[in-house]
């Protein structure tokens, strides 16, 4: 199906990582038809990291880009690199989709965290990577059963986790508010532009061809492959990737019709004077805790503090945003006394009901992962390798994430709001034990 063409391409939306991330590769509009092994649609983390895993195999690789390289929630997230999803621990994943797929789903999530950081050093790509580990913290004494659980079950899995006592995540965050934690080593943060565009230019330089501005505005099957059309040119390829998440859009209907889409704010302080700095967050770590409405923080590269929130009902939300942050900020760092905002961003997070990932199988020799549920960077960028592995052969219901049919519900990709306003419910239920 077609979808509206671009005559111009949108600038970055105004954020902390757009103003601070290093300039893009030059790339331009598509403007031919070419021939190729494989078409992405999306040019995030997931389609630029699917791109340059396949170019180093000698993969021949395109990207299609509505807009610009990690224009999407790729580029407009918290930066957190985090090894673990935010609902389904290893036990119940395993429960659920059998021993052989749920414990190939949980390796993946596993080491998704460490492969991200290990390509940022291969390609030296100039991202902020800070890779001083992940907490979750308990915001009240009963969330420690959970975690201890949750260790638990990672440890048996050879993941480099620990538990840490109130006075050791203490120590880490720089505030007395929490009463232990969940550390995984291999976690981290990023700035998540310079990363999606750092993945870029390392595609670009393996030879694959990544084009921004060219929406692909139908997808057909011609003679046994697949034909993407954009405004100004197409692409046929024996394989398709369809890596757009929350951004889907009309193209694949029912593809559009499995998500929920949740606006999620980003928000960053003025840089902290040196001596409150010094106090806040001196592990240099990201964390977000048990809470269902986190509490996601960490610091940038001038000692920003970087934290986000949903809102629970989407009314007026630029406008209520920064003092709702600046309450939560001085409940949890009231060394902080100057709780301005800088910079106030947002974008999409995919959802779904059941909160799990997973892959779609959309045509012969085409495939989509979708719905990290909010945490798509180390997913997206793991999910690049897992990719290049079925462009070579290997079956989609042996991938990381596992392979789900599409079911669409008509309803569901308009329940946002409903979404939102949930929130409600689980500040109530954060309150409880």
């Amino acid at each position: 199906m077609a979808a509206a063409a671009s005559k111009t391409v949108p600038a970055h939306a105004p954020s902390l990582w757009a103003a601070t991330a290093p300039p893009p590769p030059p790339t331009t509009g598509l403007q031919e038809s070419l021939q190729a092994d494989v078409v992405i649609i999306g040019g995030g983390v997931t389609g630029l990291s699917t791109a340059l895993h396949m170019a180093e195999r000698g993969i021949s690789a395109v990207v299609l880009e509505a807009a610009r390289t990690g224009f999407g929630g790729s580029g407009r997230n918290s930066g957190h690199i985090i090894p673990t999803l935010a609902a389904g621990d290893p036990d119940a994943l395993v429960a659920k989709f059998g021993g052989d797929a749920g414990e190939r789903m949980v390796a993946f999530l596993r080491d998704s965290a460490a492969l991200t950081f290990e390509l940022i050093k291969r390609h030296n790509i100039d991202c902020d990577a800070v890779q001083n580990g992940w907490a979750q913290p308990a915001h009240r004494p009963s969330r420690m059963k959970l975690l201890e659980k949750r260790y638990g079950e990672w440890s048996r899995r050879q993941a480099r986790t620990e538990m840490l006592d109130a006075g050791q995540i203490g120590a880490l965050l720089g505030t007395g508010v929490y009463h232990g934690a969940l550390f995984m080593h291999t976690g981290g943060h990023v700035n998540p532009l310079a990363l999606a565009q750092g993945i870029a230019t390392a595609a670009i330089g393996q030879g694959a061809k990544v084009f921004t501005g060219s929406p692909a505005l139908t997808v057909a099957r011609d003679g046994g492959k697949w034909r993407v059309t954009t405004p100004s040119g197409q692409v046929t390829a024996e394989r398709l990737v369809v890596a757009t998440n929350a951004y889907t859009g009309a193209l694949i209907p029912a593809l559009a019709r499995t998500l929920v889409r949740i606006i999620n704010y980003q928000v960053s302080t003025h840089p902290l004077p040196d001596a409150v700095a010094a106090t806040v967050m001196p592990g240099d770590i990201a964390s977000s805790d048990t809470q269902r409405d986190l509490y996601p923080f960490r610091k940038d590269r001038a000692q920003r503090l970087v934290t986000g929130a949903t809102l629970a009902l989407p009314l007026n939300m630029d406008a209520r945003i920064r003092p709702w942050i600046a309450e939560r900020i001085g409940n949890v760092f009231p060394q902080i006394e100057d709780r301005r905002l800088e910079y106030v961003w947002n974008g999409r997070i995919a959802m779904t009901p059941n909160r799990l990932p997973r892959v779609h199988e959309i045509g012969p020799g085409a495939i989509t992962p979708i719905a990290y549920n909010g945490r798509g960077m180390a997913m997206g960028v793991a999910m690049g390798r897992e990719l290049a592995d079925w462009a070579e052969g290997k079956p989609a219901d042996a991938l990381g994430l596992p392979k789900m049919e599409i079911q669409p519900r008509p309803l569901l990709s308009a329940l946002g709001g409903w979404a939102q306003a949930a929130l409600v419910r689980y500040r109530q239920l954060d309150r409880r034990d």
